[in-house]
């Protein structure tokens, strides 16, 4: 399994990037496996601020839907325009072209709290 060193996780299987004052947010190599080959994503919170752990969007797949929680609290700006129209760019790439969506966060230092590659991949292989 892919566990980039350069980002955060959340035991949700969630990722996030720092980028240029604000934050690239996707879902993890192990949860696309987890979900399976995924249909449709939806982000209705564009230009909107929420807090850590709410609900930014869902994704849906094969046989489920998921809620998608923010791993910090900040303005989500944007979902991946790529993924309109080919949302298994989260399958295929899910760490590069298959991001969810770019946050503004209200405090960036908060990301290092989150779970290092090496700590995220034990937690997953228990």
């Amino acid at each position: 399994m892919n566990f980039p060193d350069h980002l955060k996780y959340t035991k949700d299987h969630i990722w996030i990037k720092p980028d240029a004052g604000e934050t690239i947010i996707g879902i993890t190599f192990f949860a696309q496996l987890e979900l399976g080959d995924i249909a449709y994503v939806e982000v209705k919170t564009a230009g909107k601020h929420l807090e850590k752990g709410q609900v930014f969007g869902t994704i849906e797949a094969v046989n489920s839907v998921s809620d998608m929680h923010l791993p910090v609290s900040g303005v989500v700006k944007e979902l991946n325009p790529l993924l309109v129209n080919d949302p298994g760019l989260i399958n295929k790439d899910p760490y590069e072209t298959g991001w969810i969506i770019r946050l503004i966060p209200d405090k960036p230092q908060n990301i290092e709290g989150l779970l290092s590659a090496d700590t995220y991949e034990k937690f997953v292989n228990g």
